[in-house]
């Protein structure tokens, strides 16, 4: 099949890229469920990690529903999917944002975007390949669900961050996401993030209920990573188009922000994970992507 040609020569050509280039962590952030505070985590580890001196991209990859920008209030000439219309490199579409972070923005309100074919998912995976300037940190903000992208994504990634609240529908949907990734993706590590809650003790309960269904019946390993609490001022934030981390720093979501960021910041990147996003790259063009 020739798209499998091309995408075996985009791996093949990858695979010959500089060896000394230095490596890049590629963490997605999903959460099965819309309203979990998901692109909020996303954003206040990307920002934290920035100011911890990491070169951050954060990519926003809620194709049809795209809300990174906005929740920045950062003007965006170009987005996707000019890139994918050809009139642009990706290099063109990137914005600054807070403390330097790159962002790559989506669209939101297109509808083809969500159903891409394997062309140009093909060539949105080539454009990666083709970026000049070299990042520490790759953040994926996947849309809700369970999605082939969502789930291509997630499986692209070094670590996957599942976003979760005290919602009975939260559990069960970051439930079902774990499982499919698991069961046809042969992903087997999960770092949870506790959201929203309104104590340290109803995060590790949180934590404890999906832990006991997973355990049951999933072969994976679940780690609490973060318990962020309800915080007023991360809505007070949002409408400031700002960050937690930074219109309230010294705010109790912030600093559990913050601790995530130290966190993750220390998570291995495996060795074969080399610069110019290639780890990320080829897990997405290997069979099953």
């Amino acid at each position: 099949m020739i798209l499998n040609n091309q995408l075996g020569d985009q791996a093949s050509g990858l695979r010959k890229m500089n060896q000394t280039a230095n490596k890049i962590k590629v963490i997605a952030v999903t959460g099965g469920k819309g309203g979990v505070g998901k692109s909020n985590v996303s954003l206040n580890m990307a920002v934290s990690m920035a100011q911890q001196g990491k070169r951050v991209l954060v990519f926003d990859a809620d194709l049809g529903l795209a809300n990174v920008d906005v929740m920045l209030g950062l003007r965006v000439e170009k987005n996707l999917s000019h890139l994918l219309a050809g009139e642009c490199e990706l290099e063109d579409i990137l914005v600054t944002g807070p403390h330097g972070i790159k962002i790559v923005p989506a669209t939101s309100g297109t509808r083809n975007m969500v159903e891409l074919t394997q062309q140009e998912h093909a060539g949105l995976i080539r454009s990666f390949s083709e970026l000049k300037e070299e990042f520490d940190v790759l953040i994926v903000d996947t849309a809700a669900g369970i999605s082939d992208m969502v789930l291509s994504f997630s499986r692209a990634a070094q670590d996957v961050v599942v976003v979760v609240c005290d919602e009975p529908s939260s559990i069960t949907d970051a439930y079902a996401l774990i499982k499919v990734l698991n069961r046809d993706y042969n992903v087997f590590r999960f770092k949870i993030v506790a959201n929203m809650v309104r104590s340290m003790r109803e995060g590790q309960e949180l934590f404890a209920k999906l832990s006991k269904v997973a355990d049951r019946f999933l072969d994976v390993a679940l780690d609490l990573v973060a318990i962020i609490p309800f915080d007023e001022n991360v809505r007070k934030a949002v409408r400031r188009q700002k960050t937690i981390v930074e219109a309230f720093p010294k705010s109790p979501a912030s600093m559990a922000f913050k601790t995530l960021a130290s966190r993750a910041g220390k998570w291995p990147v495996p060795e074969n994970a080399t610069g110019h996003l290639e780890f990320f790259i080829e897990q997405l063009v290997s069979p099953g992507a």
